[in-house]
């Protein structure tokens, strides 16, 4: 046997320890019967947890090789990471707790970002972000982010993340590869203890992006050292368009 065929032989098992289990989501070993029993009444459980828009017309269709899970179901992922929350008694609980770089921390209920998500969906329908758009977001790694994420999948506009650590002609390469109308990045972000200049690298990817109508700027940090260029009519800063919309 080679060397690399030892490797992949693996025997061992690790079993969960009894405290692991008895915190574990799920807990009972026959979920795995019952599941074996009945594959599509077993998930269609699960599924009914969601809010649907429109209930499916078949759990699963399938035509081996292909399938298709839950046809004709109709859903929108935030309302179901946000809304169906604040209807409960998680509405005042902890959804993001955040800490940066630079020490700052940031915790937002499941009612905090129900309100920043539904207003910045509207401030991207403001921006005339429709329904298939595509939305570029070049961001560090700060609550904005998946606030942003939320906020398109909201109004059905496709996000297209781009890592705040890519060059500013890798952004301007995705940008023009899905002909992304808005971009939202930010002022800079903080990585290993330097400031990465986001918006002077996007600025530069924005020289050769012909689809971007308009730019969403996120203030890291108020008062933080990081000089932007605003261009007039194009470029936006995240927190006034956010005093303006609507929460709901």
């Amino acid at each position: 046997m080679s060397e690399i065929d030892a490797l992949l032989k693996e025997d061992r098992s690790f079993p969960p320890t009894a405290e692991w289990r008895q915190s574990a989501q799920i807990a009972d070993p026959g979920i795995y019967d019952r599941a074996d029993a009945n594959p599509e009444g077993f998930w269609a459980g699960f599924a009914n947890e969601l809010e649907w828009m429109r209930p499916w017309d078949s759990v699963l269709e399938w035509h081996s090789p292909h399938a298709k899970w839950f046809s004709g179901g109709k859903l929108n992922i935030s309302v179901n990471c946000i809304d169906r929350h604040v209807r409960t008694d998680r509405r005042n609980k902890a959804a993001f707790v955040w800490e940066g770089e630079p020490g700052d921390r940031r915790t937002l209920t499941y009612w905090d970002l129900y309100r920043q998500v539904c207003a910045f969906a509207n401030v991207l329908k403001t921006l005339g972000v429709k329904r298939g758009d595509r939305v570029a977001l070049y961001l560090p790694l700060i609550p904005e982010l998946a606030i942003a994420m939320l906020s398109c999948a909201r109004i059905g506009a496709i996000h297209s993340v781009v890592f705040g650590g890519f060059s500013s002609e890798s952004l301007r390469d995705r940008i023009n590869d899905s002909e992304c109308v808005l971009l939202v990045t930010a002022d800079g972000g903080y990585r290993r203890g330097q400031i990465v200049p986001l918006k002077q690298m996007a600025d530069q990817a924005l020289r050769e992006t012909p689809s971007i109508r308009n730019v969403v700027v996120v203030q890291r940090q108020a008062g933080a050292p990081i000089p932007v260029e605003i261009q007039e009519g194009r470029d936006h800063w995240y927190h006034r368009l956010m005093q303006e919309a609507s929460h709901v």
